[in-house]
């Protein structure tokens, strides 16, 4: 294992994050100076980013731990271009409000993990729209896209493996590159920025970023441009899934689209080849406790999973959300409980005196995604009212009620309440 000089890059490597970079050594060497400026940026096509970006989260987070400065760079600008990377069509386009929205909602993610202050190495958030948009495209052209062959831009993956699968490009996602390393151009004049960082489908993009800045600085006589890039593993579990997704979807960071309590059982639920994987990448656990949970094995390495969630949980929620959801799962599966912070779902009185088809609730609350998959369940034993399996033709009714709630579950891990509503 390589030792650095820089306690940035040595704290990257011991928790597995480094992938590939363009200098490592001259980074190192940048680094190990003082304090620099590096950035990650997120386009805005959603209302909240989701766990698959939370190794790029992470990597901001150590980097500010260790006295350099973040840039959250959104990318309200290259948004309404959509980036091609890993696509086999064109993203949907989404308009100015939209993606303004879907921006405030991202926000909210990085809160937990950066300090945004005046300080040297305080964080700042910025967003691309304000310099793109703002670009001439003719002045663009003949300024930046001289730099550029498309000779090159036809060997990166974004549009390589477009073509090979004969899939279209437009000219507009064809451009998202120049766009791209623009920004980081943009971000080298404004806040000297040094480094730019992503996943390793990112390299493409992330090269022509430096190259630009490099060959700008040459151009105009100065001397060249002192910027890396580096990026990080794409993260997938053991048996091959992308990271950041769950049974019931994507896992988001924002608790209005995903409790707490379904965030701490998405890390309990991971595969046990994962464990020491996401224990680096995803906690803060000095290396010394961590080596001592990769050591777990067998019933011991449940332990280990659920200071895994309880830790990452801590990190996004805050520690009373996860002390709160480990004790709700605790109730829930060691006690055979059904506690009250459990995703729910609120019926009215009148529906259950009537009586309710039993996939109804199961369905509206997300345990199950049809009344095939439910059907499949009971007829495996795995879907249960109140811990007990039901049968195809049960119909939940007021009956069913145990200390003024119904619990449903799905097999040994997927639980939900019924709640009344009286009115």
């Amino acid at each position: 294992m390589t030792q650095y000089a820089s306690e940035f890059l040595n704290v990257l490597q011991a928790r597995g994050f480094i992938h590939q970079g363009t200098n490592l050594e001259g980074l190192d060497a940048r680094a190990a100076k003082g304090p620099i400026a590096a950035y990650i940026g997120f386009d805005a096509t959603a209302p909240s980013l989701h766990a698959g970006s939370l190794i790029q989260i992470m990597m901001l987070y150590w980097l500010q731990q260790t006295g350099h400065k973040p840039i959250v760079l959104m990318g309200g600008g290259t948004t309404k271009v959509g980036d091609p990377t890993g696509k086999d069509s064109q993203r949907k386009l989404l308009s100015d409000a939209e993606i303004d929205d879907n921006i405030a909602g991202i926000k909210r993610a990085f809160d937990p993990f950066l300090d945004f202050n005046e300080s040297a190495n305080g964080a700042v958030m910025v967003n691309n729209d304000d310099w793109l948009s703002r670009l001439g495209y003719v002045e663009f052209l003949r300024d930046y896209g001289v730099h550029f062959t498309i000779n090159r831009m036809l060997t990166f993956d974004s549009v390589k493996l477009r073509l090979e699968r004969e899939s279209p490009m437009t000219f507009l996602e064809f451009n998202y590159m120049l766009m791209q390393a623009y920004d980081y151009l943009e971000l080298h004049r404004r806040f000297d920025c040094a480094l730019q960082m992503g996943g390793s489908d990112q390299w493409g993009n992330i090269v022509n970023g430096v190259e630009l800045c490099r060959r700008v600085a040459a151009a105009s006589g100065d001397e060249q441009a002192d910027v890396f890039g580096l990026t990080t593993p794409l993260l997938t579990t053991a048996s091959g899934k992308k990271m950041g997704k769950s049974e019931r979807g994507a896992v988001w960071l924002n608790s209005d689209m995903f409790s707490a309590y379904d965030y701490w059982q998405y890390w309990r639920n991971c595969e046990d080849a994962d464990v020491p994987v996401l224990l680096r990448r995803f906690t803060i656990l000095p290396m010394d406790e961590i080596a001592r949970l990769e050591k777990l094995e067998g019933a011991e390495l449940n332990e280990a999973k659920k200071i895994l969630a309880t830790e990452a949980t801590a990190m996004l929620h805050g520690r009373d959300a996860a002390v709160k959801a480990a004790e709700t799962a605790r109730q829930t599966f060691e006690q055979g409980g059904a506690a009250g912070d459990l995703p729910s779902i609120m019926l009215p009185k009148a529906a259950l005196e009537k009586g309710m088809a039993v996939l109804i609730p199961f369905r509206d609350v997300g345990l199950i995604a049809s009344n095939g998959e439910g059907m499949r369940h009971i007829k495996a034993g795995a879907l249960k009212i109140n811990d007990q399996p039901v049968e195809r033709d049960k119909i939940l009714n007021l009956d069913d009620l145990k200390d003024g709630v119904i619990k449903l579950s799905v097999g040994k891990k997927k639980h939900a309440l019924v709640k009344i509503d009286q009115d």
